[in-house]
């Protein structure tokens, strides 16, 4: 089994910051894409920021400039920074890992429970 737990959600002034991290555990061989979704009430999940394995970085363009999104290999930790907060930005959001859980396995997409973020004042 892989377990994806996130952290770090909470209430924000607009213009403020907030960081969400991941922990991805269980049966891992290696883990391709990690990033992070949103979804907020009565719209669609749409991506947020995905990283690859090598360090390649893809952001939506809504976020592009205030948010940073890392991760930590050895740790198999996926992080986002987030800044300069917009009210648009709240919804709850999703850690997201595309990993095999063995060497001669194909790769799944596993998801994490969410957590809230909310951009008011």
């Amino acid at each position: 089994q892989v377990h994806l737990v996130e952290s770090g959600g909470g209430t924000v002034q607009p213009g403020g910051s907030l960081r969400l991290s991941c922990e991805v555990s269980g049966s891992i061989f290696s883990i391709n894409i990690m990033g992070w979704y949103r979804q907020a009430p009565g719209k669609e999940r749409e991506l947020v920021a995905s990283i690859s394995d090598i360090g390649s970085t893809n952001y939506a363009d809504s976020v592009k400039g205030r948010f940073t999104i890392s991760r930590d290999n050895a740790k198999n930790t996926v992080s986002i920074q987030m800044n300069i907060l917009k009210p648009e930005d709240t919804a709850v959001y999703y850690c997201h890992a595309n990993l095999r859980p063995g060497p001669i396995s194909r790769s799944f997409t596993y998801w994490g429970q969410g957590t809230q973020v909310t951009v008011s004042s």
